[in-house]
């Protein structure tokens, strides 16, 4: 009978056709180019392709000559898409001419250019490769780069995606380039030489990779092995080994070699390290026989090195050719045979005949035409016996590094295929190489031999090493052309017929029928007949080629009847036609296939067209899908590709089935595969009927002729098929109507039987066994029950027939009304169904449990906690049986192994291959507990918190690809645990999980914290979108003009929210408005004189307004977005006055009163640095924007300069293209170059950038060498270079550096007026920059101990002879100023400052006593008349930064550092005068040091202390008498003291310190000059740092920023730099770091209130602290906290873990410090309800019952926004006037809301509801299936089960399960009630079950079935094994249900019937059979 499964002749549909045009060609017409196509149609064809090579424009090419044609090309290749992964699309690239277009399209989406390029000479070729570029060198990432390559004659032109262009020279002409997984391969164009006679020389490489467009070119070697086992390397320089394919997965290449006319195939891989140097060491060994120069030649020839400089050169006369293989001799002149680049040509243009040439004698290939394999292996290699002429040496030139190699792993067996090849026959070279796989994932290397119609097919596959492939054997295909088919596992081959036949691997499938294609042409009229070949030469099998072809099965097609074919109707159906059937001249045949994708392929056909067609895949239903994964995972590769063959032949049937038919042909297919008859099993007798071409499905018996039997024709009149196709005409000529209608019926009583020889008759246990696991896989897929209630029904029928009872049990159980109706229609004797001889032919495989999985019961031993056997799992088919059965695992047993190393504890992986015992132990049929299984589950260590277990479980799903989504349809009672995880974890959520872990835990605040993508720029738009909106229009200008109003508002309002503070601040910083001059007009004042006095008081005011500007910068910090289209906004300095009462214009330019010459230059500047520093790190701004920026009006270059150095300070301005940093400094505008010298030092802090400091070099004398000329450079353009020096040092300590600023502080003045001016500044601006060097080295600096670096600053603060200069600028300083006479001594007044800082951040925070005592303020009063005061408050400053420990916050400390001579003067005759100066500048270096240490801190005894003396010093100003101090000096350090204010309070915005500010912004007569007024403003700046979003922080590099930006000496007047360079105060910016947390309401986005708990670490001074802050809050600096926390209870808790790392708190205040909060259901913000008093939980403190009862649906949206919710409480818990017999549901349904709300657990929803409804179906007894009582089992369990107990009792309080405690008990009470009842009724039915007797047909089996799985009653087996009837008392009966694991309750209602069969009446009728239902 085995023919009846042998295949005959089959066809399948091709779909989806379409004409295929390539959409670059008509792409290209509309080129601006495709004009000169139609000017040179007029020219004939000759003349066209002679006048201009390059132009071959491709147009239309219907109307373009043949050459043309030929020039285009394109290749389509699978879509990749970045972010949506399932968007299946095609690529083309299109080539013609100049041109590539690179498209793009899907079947959804018409075509559209992604990319085009036109290059200048012809396109060679075009291809996709991608590159590898190094990430991060530290872990060796790397990141893919795809490109499009552009080959021309000369260049490749590199095309990345993300837009990068390279263009990379060749350096040889190139035949053609290969993609690889490494990079580009270039085989070597081979032009063969003209002179044979000439000796030959070594053969230079021939192929050469490109691992990167930026990388060179390098040789490729190869490694093959020697004589003796010992393998040689050497490089690929054969000639006549051709590449035809390379492959990046796996890394091959195959190559042709034309001598030998065979293939190889090669490993590519990178080349080890001892590979290149074994290559690299001929270059050196100039002796031996091996060096064959050719890494020398090469790397000259590819490098471009000429080493033609001298005469004597002995390469002069040798001419270098890439395409020759001879060495010229001296008389011979040679040309070059193409174009070449590089200095390629200049090698062949300097041969000479005079000169002596190196002669080489090589061997030539041994016998070329010989075949010996011996030949062959050493002509690849190098020559050995190749000697070198001693008159020539070899190049010093360095040899490439060589980067791939390649392996040879295969040879093609020459014996094959050359019988019948004759040796002048042309070549067998592939014309096209392809990898494949078969259905069961089978490897094939297939290559197409033209010349022979070959297709030859090599299967490979991995070995265990998995860099080596292993080849086995070939097999050929006769075809002429042939294309894989990727998605369908197959290929598609055309036969030298025509006929297209699609093949898996090298098995044959069917032929494609393409519509209107391959079938001759029918004729519409009925007398054409066509000649037809007798049935026989139909129905033969297929001529076998090849020994693999010999033996397959096809189905049989039905017999044509020729009249049928002539009918119209068939014009369009799918026959299968003969091949031998003539074709009509005119029809169109395939000539080749091309450009596969996915499953479609291009045919081009005859008449020059092509034609897209789609293969259809093997199955496209999900159900479908999984069993045959499964089917095909277990059985043998042979069976499972006959098998697929099978299904997929008669799936896609031409006119083949639809979707919702697909199951039932499955069913039909397989059981005949199995060796049932389907016609004669009633149940799949009826399936046939909707299937199309059924006769092909149901083969009967074995037929007595070939020639087909009467069956076939009841066939065809009983399918559907016949129906569709029958006309009616033709039907009453042949009467079928009665036919029709009479149903085939069988006589039932007949035996059925299996067919033993069916192909999967003997697999049949093991096919059943994997349909059974896909089954358990479906329960817990709610989305796939549907596909488990279709699969039971053929489970159902296997189990019978292969006699498992327990299997039948459990479908019963699971389906007992759908599995009964079977017991009625399907009498099968199991007895008789088999024979014992075809039982014996079955393979039981080892995995074959008699005991069924079910998933269900596995879980709940799970949580009842009894021993657990290791679950059966299919890998890749099971995947979610296998996720849930380790969740399990991790969370109720709690062993958190079982998902790292202890996986085979709980999962049994079922093996295919191997058949030997992979799970032996599950041998006993009645065992539930074995030897290997996991343990009780009290052994697992019960200590491990369950915070951890659900943290472990929840990351652990997210890494396995987890979702919410896949959540929602696993089943409620399986999915509880994972949901009480997730509730866990969202209780205490840790603040740094990934994006994917928050997402399912549910945290929306926490997922948008983790979202990387948010950036900045948006956030300004979402967090602060109401701002700009709600302000009126009248301000809107303000803000526009004033420079202020992008301080974001929303945060302000939340952070000083009582009053205007913030609006006060604006008033008192802008300078866009003229400022009001009021000056009363005395009658005896002449008018003159007034208007005099007037313009004075104006000048008197532009001082203060002059000097806004840098508080203004500090003040608008950061905080603007700018939009790359429009130049930044900067608010102009408006110096004019308004005089009241008419508002008269005042102006300083009327010529009455002298205004200083460039009074605004430096207030310009300022402006510009102001508007500058607006602009936040983060903005999207570039090169272009910046450039864009520049004024064209030369007033506003100022402006420009410093809006260049804000841009170096918020770090933009390393994006300034280097050409426009040269184009500024060149115009030799000193500001300019002040601003951007500054900028891009400290853009680059701390790098010691090399191209910066050979940019400040130039400014700097001291560093260039002696002998440089003498540059004319400003000098205040010097300080600043000096300056800059110190930033891109800091910290580096750089010896060089050091040495050079050092001998700088005290630079002498020079002759002819150099360096006489102004030289404190230079000197302070080297004291800092060697400060900043040396920045907190302390003694240690290295290597510089010779410097005596202290000594010699020591020397500079007090003076003493000066010492002889020595260095590089000796020379310079040899003579004498002529101008200032200093004499050999040091200059203390010019040194003193600089040397003190220095000291001051070379020894900062080190507490070295020593130092610090150098810098005692003197204590004899002879000492203090040698000491300027000022520098007394630079010594105190210094000494109490050395001594950074000492410093306290506190009056006395400060009044210490004041010797005692100064407090209590001794005697008499003191000068008043300098002690008092003495005293107070001490006091305010002091209060300066406090200022530094708690800088940014808001610490309140410093705010209080420092307080205190501003105010004493306030009120020695306000003094009217003179003091002693004098004005200036109290002013100083009035200004100083307020400025420490300032640091310890910045950002906070503190009233006190506000007021100070503004009362001395309103004075400005007498001695307030434009410093004062600038520090005051800096102060204020300071204040709100940022708009209160940044303060100051005290890391030694802040520290040295304020240093230069504080320096205790203001200017005078607004041009003064004479002290001190102006432009360094906005250094202050560098100090700055944004620590404000600002909370934003993640469902509003809007910034709000939340409570955070802040947690100090413990210090000397403090124990661990924790203290409450209202965020918006100011942190303190992160290295003193320990934790920061969202507090409750209105929003939900977050930890942010600083003892872990301040990485992830970094990260979210550097993105403006939003930290998104969440609010709780029912909960208010604090806004609107401050006390926490409106809450509608607020009153849930006095009863819960009522309050659920007054719960009105309404008021859910208060609670909630989520629309699922809200649509819930409208339609099921709103009363309507017909529902009042439906009140308790909504009272129910509303209750369930309000606690799902309350607790904020919505998700349990349908949990509740589904528990409701399974309950109230219970009740009325009509539950069809028992899959939601299973639920409501393992709910219960769950409930029960020891891991809640022990979570319940945990004193930390952690809530019990999400469900409310009263709802369970009430449903679970429901449930039992209802079963109690159902059992009470009809105990002997349960009676009957237990005794093993059959029940009645009338009696409804589905309670029964719900009362044993909800109580876990075993099975019948289970219950005999037992012998329950020997026990006579409930004890007895305990012990031994115990043993079954049945529950006590279950027993206790199971054992009155039990104990009743105790009685005299058992024993009769007991008998231990199994019901079969």
């Amino acid at each position: 009978m085995s023919n009846v499964y042998e295949e005959r002749a089959t066809m399948i549909a091709a779909g989806e056709l379409q004409w295929f045009v390539p959409f670059g060609r008509e792409h290209c017409k509309n080129h601006p180019s495709a004009v000169n196509l139609q000017l040179r149609q007029l020219q004939p064809a000759s003349e066209l392709w002679s006048s201009d090579g390059a132009a071959g424009l491709v147009g239309s090419l219907q109307e373009v000559t043949l050459q043309e044609r030929d020039k285009e090309s394109w290749q389509l290749r699978k879509g990749i898409s970045a972010g949506d992964g399932e968007v299946e699309f095609e690529e083309e690239l299109y080539t013609a001419g100049n041109m590539v277009i690179w498209s793009r399209g899907s079947k959804n989406q018409a075509s559209y250019v992604y990319k085009a390029f036109t290059v200048d000479s012809p396109v060679q070729q075009a291809l996709w490769c991608n590159f590898s570029v190094p990430q991060n060198k530290k872990d060796g990432t790397e990141v893919v780069e795809q490109t499009v390559c552009i080959v021309q004659n000369t260049c490749v032109n590199v095309h990345s995606v993300s837009g990068k262009d390279f263009i990379s020279p060749l350096p040889f002409q190139v035949s053609t380039l290969w993609p690889t997984k490494f990079g580009l391969l270039f085989e070597r164009k081979h032009i063969t030489s003209e002179d044979p006679a000439s000796p030959p020389r070594e053969p230079l490489p021939t192929v050469f990779s490109m691992l990167h467009p930026l990388d060179e070119i390098a040789p490729v070697v190869c490694r093959s092995p020697g004589p003796f086992e010992a393998s040689r390397v050497h490089y690929v320089s054969d000639s006549m080994l051709r590449i035809v394919f390379s492959s990046c997965e796996p890394s091959i290449i195959m190559m042709y070699d034309t001598v030998q006319r065979t293939h190889t195939v090669w490993a590519l891989r990178k080349v080890t390290a001892e590979e290149q140097s074994m290559v690299l060491k001929y270059a050196d060994q100039v002796t031996t026989p091996q060096n064959l120069m050719v890494p020398g030649i090469l790397s000259l020839h590819l490098r471009g090195v000429s080493k033609m400089d001298s005469p004597a050169s002995p390469f002069h006369g040798y001419a270098l050719h890439a395409q020759s293989r001879t060495t010229l001799s001296p008389g011979l002149h040679s040309r070059a045979h193409s174009p070449s680049i590089s200095n390629m040509a200049v090698l062949s243009r300097a041969h000479s005949p005079g000169m002596a040439t190196p002669y080489f004698s090589g061997s030539q290939r041994f016998n070329a035409t010989c075949h010996s394999m011996l030949g062959r292996a050493h002509s690849l290699l190098m020559s050995p016996n190749s000697t070198f002429s001693d008159s020539a040496m070899a190049p010093e030139a360095e040899p490439i590094v060589p980067e791939l190699c390649i392996e040879q792993l295969w040879t093609e067996a020459l014996s094959n295929y050359r019988s019948d090849v004759s040796p002048g026959e042309k070549s067998c070279q592939a014309s096209k190489v392809f990898i494949t796989s078969d259905l069961c994932e089978n490897k094939f290397l297939c290559f197409l031999v033209d010349s022979h119609q070959q297709l030859r097919c090599v299967k490979f596959f991995e070995s265990n090493d998995s860099a080596q492939l292993i080849f086995v054997a070939a097999t050929v295909i006769p075809a002429k052309d042939a294309a894989p088919l990727q998605n369908n596992d197959a290929m598609l081959v055309l036969e030298a017929s025509g006929s297209l036949v699609l093949y898996t691997g090298v098995s044959r499938v069917s032929k494609v029928f393409v519509s209107g294609l391959l079938a001759p042409s029918l004729g519409l009229s009925a007398a054409t007949s066509l000649p037809c070949t007798s049935g026989e030469a139909i129905s033969t099998p297929a001529k076998a080629v090849g020994r693999h072809l010999s033996c397959l099965e096809e189905v049989m097609m039905p017999s044509p009847v020729s009249e049928l074919r002539s009918s119209v109707k068939h014009h369009e159906s799918s026959w299968s036609w003969p091949e031998d059937c003539t074709f009509q001249q005119g029809a169109p045949h395939v000539l080749a296939l091309r450009d596969p994708v996915h499953n479609r392929v291009s045919l081009e056909l005859s008449n020059g067209t092509m034609l897209r067609i789609t293969i259809p895949e093997i199955a496209t239903s999900e159900l479908v899908k999984k069993c045959l994964q499964a089917i095909k995972f277990i059985l043998p590769k042979e069976t499972a590709v006959k098998v697929l063959i099978k299904w997929y032949n008669i799936y896609n049937a031409p006119g083949g089935p639809s979707s919702h038919l697909e199951w039932n042909l499955f069913l039909s297919c397989f059981m005949t595969l199995m060796g049932y008859n389907t016609d004669r099993l009633s149940w799949t007798r009826n399936l046939d009927f909707e299937v199309p071409l059924s006769p092909v499905i149901a083969p009967k018996k074995a037929r007595p002729s070939e020639m087909g039997s009467d069956d076939d024709w009841e066939y065809q009149l009983g399918s559907d098929y016949h129906s569709q196709v029958e006309t009616r005409r033709l039907a009453s000529a042949l009467r079928l109507e009665p036919l029709m209608a009479t149903p085939c019926m069988d006589d039932l009583s007949t035996t059925l039987r299996l067919d033993p020889s069916a192909p999967l008759f003997p697999h049949l246990p093991a096919v059943f066994f994997v349909l059974h696991l896909v089954y358990e896989e479906l329960k817990v897929d709610d989305l796939m029950r549907k596909g488990a209630r279709s699969l039971v029904v053929l489970l159902q029928q296997l189990a019978r027939d292969l006699q498992l009872k327990e299997y039948i049990d459990l479908y019963w159980r699971d389906y007992p009304s759908f599995i009964k109706t079977f017991k009625e229609s399907c009498v099968i004797d199991p007895g008789k169904c088999f024979v014992n001889t075809q039982m014996e032919q079955m393979i039981w495989p080892s995995f074959f449990q008699p005991d069924p999985p079910c998933v269900f019961v596995w879980l709940s031993n799970c949580l009842r906690g009894t021993a657990v056997a290791p679950f059966p799992y299919l890998p890749g088919i099971c995947e979610r049986t296998k996720l849930l059965v380790l969740s399990f695992a991790l969370y109720v047993i709690g062993d958190d192994s079982a998902v790292t190393s202890d996986m085979s504890k709980y999962l049994a992986k079922v093996s295919a291959g191997r058949r030997e015992a992979v799970a032996t132990e599950i041998s006993c049929p009645g065992d539930y507990i074995m030897p290997g299984s996991a343990l009780q589950q009290s052994s697992v260590k019960p200590s491990m918190p369950c915070c951890s277990l659900a943290e472990k479980l929840i990351t652990w799903l997210t890494s396995s690809g987890f979702t919410l989504k896949d959540l929602e349809s696993v089943p409620f009672g399986v999915a509880l645990p994972i949901r009480d995880a997730i509730y866990q974890c969202r209780e205490q959520p840790c603040s740094d999980w990934p994006e994917d872990v928050c997402l399912l835990i549910g945290r929306q605040d926490l997922t948008k914290q983790a979202h990387k993508a948010t950036p900045l720029a948006r956030n300004k738009a979402s967090v602060g979108a109401g701002l700009t909106l709600e302000a009126p229009a009248a301000s809107e200008a303000e803000d526009e003009e004033d420079g202020m109003g992008d301080v974001d508002q929303e945060v302000t309002r939340l952070i000083w929210s009582t009053d205007l503070r913030v609006q006060e601040v604006r008033r008192l910083l802008q300078s866009s408005r003229p400022v009001r001059v009021n000056v009363v007009h005395l009658p005896e004042v002449s008018d003159h004189e007034y208007i005099e006095e007037r313009e004075n008081k104006l000048l008197q005011l532009c001082q203060r307004t002059m000097a806004l500007p840098v508080g203004r910068g500090l003040f608008t910090l950061f905080s603007y977005h700018p939009v790359p289209t429009e130049p930044l906004p900067v608010p102009k300095l408006n110096l004019t006055g308004r005089a009241p009462p008419r508002n008269t214009t005042v102006d300083l330019n009327s010529g009455n009163i002298d205004v200083p010459p460039n009074m605004t230059s430096w207030p310009s500047f300022h402006n510009g640095v102001a508007a500058g520093l607006k602009i936040a790190p983060v903005s999207q701004i570039d090169s272009a924007w910046i450039a864009y920026n520049k004024p064209k009006s030369a007033e506003l270059a100022n402006e420009y300069a410093g809006f260049l150095m804000a841009l170096g300070l918020n770090g933009h301005l390393t994006k300034l293209a280097t050409l426009n940093i040269h184009d500024n400094l060149t115009k030799g505008h000193e500001m300019t170059s002040i601003g951007l010298l500054l900028g891009v030092s400290a853009a680059k802090l701390g790098t010691m950038d090399m191209s910066i400091t050979r940019l400040l070099s130039i400014h700097i004398p001291a560093l260039l060498p002696p002998t440089s000329t003498e540059l004319d450079v400003p000098h205040n353009v010097q300080v600043a270079a000096v300056v800059g020096i110190g930033l891109i040092y800091q910290g580096t300590g750089h010896r060089h550096n050091a040495e050079v600023l050092l001998a700088e502080i005290g630079r002498p003045p020079g002759p002819e007026m150099e360096y006489c001016t102004d030289r404190e500044s230079y000197s302070l601006a080297a004291g800092l920059a060697l400060g900043m060097v040396c920045l907190g080295h302390g003694s240690n600096l290295i290597g510089m101990s010779d410097l005596n670096v202290p000594e010699q600053l020591y020397q500079y603060m007090v003076g003493g002879h000066r010492r002889s200069h020595t260095g590089i600028n000796r020379e310079k300083h040899k003579s004498p100023s002529y101008q200032i006479k200093e004499g050999d001594t040091i200059n203390v007044d010019v040194t003193c400052p600089g040397a003190t800082l220095a000291l001051a951040m070379i020894y900062l925070k080190t507490n070295n006593r020593s130092i610090a005592d150098w810098l005692r303020a003197p204590d004899t009063m002879f000492l203090l008349d040698f000491i300027k005061p000022e520098f007394l408050l630079l010594r105190t400053l210094a000494r109490c930064l050395i001594m950074w420990e000492e410093i306290l916050p506190n009056a006395e400390w400060i009044n210490s550092n004041v010797p005692q001579i100064i407090q209590t003067p001794t005697s008499e005759d003191v000068n008043m005068e300098t002690l008092a100066q003495a005293h107070d500048y001490i006091i305010a270096g002091a209060c300066m040091a406090v200022g530094f240490r708690f800088a940014g801190s808001a610490n309140s005894d410093a705010f209080e202390c420092l307080y205190k003396f501003a105010r004493n010093f306030l009120q020695c100003l306000m003094t009217s008498t003179p003091t002693v101090m004098g004005h200036y000096n109290v002013q100083t350090c009035l200004s100083m003291v307020l400025l420490s204010l300032s640091m310890v309070m910045a950002g906070s915005g503190n009233l006190r310190v506000l007021q100070l500010c503004r009362f001395l912004h309103k004075r400005t007569s007498g001695e307030m000059n434009y410093g004062f007024h600038m520090a005051h403003h800096m102060a204020l700046g300071l204040l709100f740092l940022g708009g209160g979003r940044y303060t100051l922080s005290t890391s030694n590099s802040a520290i040295a920023a304020l240093l230069c930006a504080l320096y205790p000496h203001f200017p005078a007047h607004s041009t003064d730099n004479r002290y001190h360079l102006q432009a360094l105060r906005h250094l202050a910016v560098l100090a700055a770091e944004p620590r404000l947390l600002v909370p934003v309401d993640v469902d509003t986005c809007k910034p709000c209130y939340a409570l955070l708990e802040v947690t100090y670490k413990e210090t000397q001074w403090y124990e661990e602290t924790t203290v409450e802050l209202m965020a918006p809050a100011m942190l303190p600096e992160l290295h003193v906290l320990k934790q920061v926390k969202v507090k409750g209870p209105r929003y939900w808790e977050l930890a942010i873990d600083i003892s872990r790392g301040t990485q992830h708190l970094q990260s979210i205040l550097a993105r403006d410090g939003v930290l998104y909060v969440k609010l709780r259901a029912g909960q208010l913000p604090y806004k609107d309800d401050p006390r926490g008093w409106k809450s509608l939980l607020a009153p849930s403190i006095n009863n819960r019952n009522p309050e659920v009862r007054t719960f009105k649906p309404e008021a859910i949206s208060t609670f909630t926004s989520d629309a699922a919710l809200v649509s819930f409480a409208e339609y099921f818990c709103k009363p309507t006037e017909n529902m009042k017999h439906k009140r308790d549901t909504l009272a129910l349904f509303s209750a369930i809301l309000y606690e799902c709300v309350t607790q904020e657990n919505p998700e349990m929803l349908p949990t509740y509801v589904a528990i409701d409804q399974a309950v109230q179906s219970l009740q009325r007894g009509d539950m069809c299936e028992t899959f939601t009582l299973w639920q409501i089992r393992l709910v219960l369990e769950l409930c029960e089960s020891r891991v809640l107990q022990e979570r319940r009792g945990d004193p930390r309080g952690s809530r019990g399960l999400l469900l409310s405690s009263e709802f369970l008990p009430v449903m679970k009470c429901s449930a039992d009630h209802a079963l109690d009842r159902w059992l009470c009724d009809n105990s002997q039915a349960m009676q009957a079950y237990m005794s093993g007797q059959p029940c009645s047909d009338e009696l409804d089996t589905s309670m029964l079935a719900c009362f044993l799985v909800y109580h876990s009653i075993p099975s019948v087996a289970k219950i005999a094994t037992s012998n329950p009837e020997e026990s006579s008392c409930f004890p007895e009966l305990l012990l031994r249900f115990s043993q079954l694991g049945l529950p006590v309750r279950a027993l206790l209602r199971v054992a009155p019937l039990l104990l009743k069969n105790t009685g005299p009446s058992l024993g009769s009728g007991a008998t231990c059979g199994i019901p079969i239902f």
